[in-house]
């Protein structure tokens, strides 16, 4: 990992976001010291009333906070056994996530080589993480949709290769068996791939950074001359902005099959139409985590559902996509692609629901925030 260069003095606003977060944004926005209070706009407030504004001592105890718990889950994943590693990997997931959303967001106070490489390194090792329990999530709820569309009681898998009877089709049992293997085998590359990477050299060196984390957190020689909360009032912003751009009026409606019509394209790639969907469930987190750097410990109950929201709606589209991906498998029973068919069919309504259900959600954060001002 870069070492931290401590006699570093360059200006403090070197990035874009620095630039924005300390002379008033891009786009004509206003400046967002003047926005510290739409912190409170989104719900976030803190114990006591208002929004805490914190110091570049409160972002080095944050992090440091986290690189110890990273610290310490990696010391379960190295002591549990097999069975049990599912929950260390889990939290060197969380923490790995939290110490990179900070990096990115506070950047500007922290040495920019070593936060940026340091940043990139644990997005690597947080995705590597991730894709193991992405598929085996994306299988049980893809199996369990086929259930309930089949209108069976006994798991689909299990009925493959018997006699269907009842309501269980032919078409579903066979489709459940063909996700069943491929996802299966998804989920053991993605194991191997997780353990490669835990006994990397490169993994080492991220321990190794996060290790220097923990007890010497790199911040630039000014950085104790600025506050935390304008840098948490451009992600604030972001997130408003990005979520301005969403079509919430058509979201407002549910299963209004926009999400299907789209879906119904013979193109391979992901629907485009999710990806600001997915942007903002990025964003959303960012404000979360700057939040936590400020101190604010009870997130908005609403801001929470919306979060929620967002992640069903990753995991539905991801899942419709794992069932058209099926579907498209060569020489496959008329069948098993109707079944295949009718079940992306579902996803993508899920995708629907998700979105109305964000709306929802977004809405009643903003309306209780309004109250809470006035």
């Amino acid at each position: 990992m870069a070492q931290r260069n401590p006699d570093r003095g360059g200006p403090l606003g070197g990035g874009s976001a620095g630039r924005e977060a300390l002379s008033g944004g891009a786009g004509g926005r206003e400046a967002p010291g003047a926005r510290a209070a739409g912190l409170e706009a989104l719900g976030a407030g803190a114990p006591g009333g208002g929004v805490p504004s914190g110091g570049a001592e409160d972002l080095a105890r944050y992090l440091r906070a986290q690189a110890t718990d990273f610290l310490r889950a990696l010391r379960r994943h190295r002591e549990s056994g097999v069975e049990d590693a599912p929950a260390p990997a889990m939290a060197l997931r969380r923490t790995a996530r939290r110490i990179s959303g900070t990096l990115h967001t506070f950047r500007p106070l922290l040495d920019a080589s070593w936060s940026d490489e340091l940043r990139t390194e644990l997005a690597w090792l947080s995705g590597t993480l991730a894709r193991e329990h992405a598929y085996a999530e994306r299988l049980e709820r893809l199996l369990t949709a086929l259930q309930r569309l089949a209108g069976s009681t006994a798991p689909v898998p299990a009925q493959a290769s018997a006699s269907p009877t009842g309501q269980l089709t032919v078409g579903a049992a066979k489709a459940g068996a063909l996700l069943d293997r491929q996802l299966t085998l998804a989920r053991t590359r993605a194991h191997s791939t997780a353990l490669q990477a835990l006994g990397s050299s490169r993994f080492h060196a991220v321990a190794d950074g996060v290790a220097v984390l923990a007890s010497d957190v790199p911040l630039r020689k000014d950085a104790s001359a600025h506050r935390l909360a304008p840098f948490a009032a451009d992600v604030e912003a972001r997130l408003t902005d990005a979520v301005r751009a969403l079509p919430l009026v058509r979201a407002g409606h549910p299963y209004n099959a926009e999400a299907l019509v789209h879906g119904l394209s013979s193109d391979t790639a992901p629907e485009s139409q999710d990806a600001p969907w997915h942007q903002v469930r990025l964003l959303l987190r960012l404000h979360r985590y700057a939040q936590e750097a400020l101190g604010v410990r009870d997130f908005d109950p609403h801001l929470v559902a919306a979060s929620h929201a967002l992640d069903r709606h990753r995991d539905a589209a991801e899942a419709a996509a794992a069932a058209s991906s099926a579907a498209r498998t060569p020489r496959i029973a008329p069948a098993t692609a109707y079944a295949l068919g009718v079940l992306h069919a579902d996803q993508r309504h899920e995708v629907e629901a998700s979105r109305f259900a964000f709306k929802g959600a977004w809405q009643r954060a903003g309306s209780a925030s309004a109250v809470s001002l006035s």
